[in-house]
């Protein structure tokens, strides 16, 4: 709990840090500092994407069997993206931005933050409370890495819908086939060193890779001619491959920690300037010409959102009917617990200068749910105990 709380505490100060940053270094120093934090958190990044794709796990000799786990999963992914994107553009936006297709594509993909569920906070809370060895727990790992997965392959779409069906997409659209089938074909297949030091290097290795790539495109065709592969497949697949089953040491899951706070702070520090009066920042992003809102209306946008990312988290309990009403409710509950994957997405999302009250309303939900992830946990507990004595 005391983790789970830290990334909060560590998203605000970060938000707060982002307000005062401006004022307190000279214009220059301040761009300075934000490109650095740019490349330190997509560094910090791909070390959580390496973890993550290190616990996808998948028997291939039975494939067949995760089909419908796969398809849970990406309905549990999706329903919350979509009830929140649409609850941004009939709720939030004029009815006369409705028919646009800029307004839909970014609330798209700012939405997608609502998406994942926090397989290492959920799977270190859950074993913490002694479920390692229950149904719930064993469905839940499944579904929180798929559902992870299922968000990563759906930034591609939406990555070209914002940018475009450009030539630089179609090589975006290789390199991720090209990613998906070596993740596919060798998974767990290689031994690679894997203490923290060592994907703390990877990470800088695949952050490097594509910022490379990034610079060498943007000085020979221009800005809008470079190729942005955004880090998270490949940090994901590197995952992948590498070889599973080893114990973390003590030191390894402090630095991992660490890593993720970091993360977390660097995120909130990537906010753009709040300006609660003045006329919105011309960006180039059509929802951060909005014109802020009051804190008193943000906080209840906060609270629906919220309340409209868990309902669409709800949708496993369609499903595995030969289970009890009480353990489908526990697996849906578990999946309520948001963290460094949706905080990723919002840093994508300043990526393309998306910014306003729905970007801040959008960073609180996820400050929102990490405060309450004790609670959802302890929900889990209860249905499993009630489950077990029946």
């Amino acid at each position: 709990m005391k983790k789970v709380l830290s990334f909060s505490a560590m998203l605000m100060l970060g938000l707060l840090l982002s307000q005062l940053m401006p004022g307190l270094l000279t214009e220059t120093n301040y761009e300075h500092t934000r490109h650095g934090i740019e490349i330190l958190l997509g560094v910090c990044l791909a070390f959580i994407m390496i973890n993550v794709g290190r616990e996808f796990e998948v028997d291939k000799s039975n494939i067949k069997s995760y089909a419908k786990d796969y398809f849970v999963a990406m309905l549990a992914a999706g329903m919350p993206w979509l009830l929140i994107a649409m609850y941004y553009i009939f709720v939030l936006m004029p009815s006369e931005w409705w028919s646009q297709g800029a307004v839909w594509k970014e609330s798209l993909l700012l939405s997608r933050f609502a998406a994942p569920t926090s397989a290492g906070i959920l799977f270190t809370m859950l074993a913490a409370i002694g479920l390692q060895k229950s149904w719930i727990y064993k469905k839940i790992q499944v579904l929180a890495i798929f559902d992870d997965l299922d968000t990563i392959l759906l930034m591609i779409p939406l990555q070209i819908a914002m940018i475009g069906m450009q030539w630089q997409m179609g090589v975006i659209l290789v390199v991720v086939v090209v990613l998906l089938w070596i993740g596919w074909k060798k998974m767990s297949s290689y031994e690679l060193r894997h203490d923290w030091k060592s994907l703390l290097v990877y990470s800088a290795l695949v952050y490097g890779a594509t910022y490379v790539v990034y610079i060498l495109t943007d000085h020979f065709f221009g800005e809008e001619g470079s190729v942005h592969i955004e880090v998270l497949l490949p940090a994901f697949v590197l995952g992948m491959v590498m070889k599973h089953g080893h114990a973390a040491s003590k030191a390894d899951d402090r630095a991992a920690s660490f890593i993720s706070l970091l993360f977390m702070l660097l995120v909130g520090m990537s906010m753009p300037l709040i300006h609660m009066e003045e006329a919105p920042a011309q960006t180039g992003s059509v929802i951060a010409t909005l014109p802020m809102l009051s804190w008193g209306s943000i906080a209840l946008h906060v609270v629906m959102v919220s309340l409209l990312s868990n309902i669409g988290k709800l949708t496993p309990m369609l499903f595995y009917r030969d289970r009890s009403l009480k353990e489908r409710l526990a697996l849906s509950v578990g999946m309520f617990t948001r963290g460094e994957v949706g905080s990723g997405v919002i840093f994508i999302a300043l990526g393309y200068h998306i910014g306003g009250p729905i970007l801040l309303i959008s960073v609180l939900t996820l400050v929102f749910n990490l405060i309450l992830t004790g609670g959802f946990v302890m929900i889990v507990k209860r249905l499993a105990l009630s489950c077990e004595k029946n």
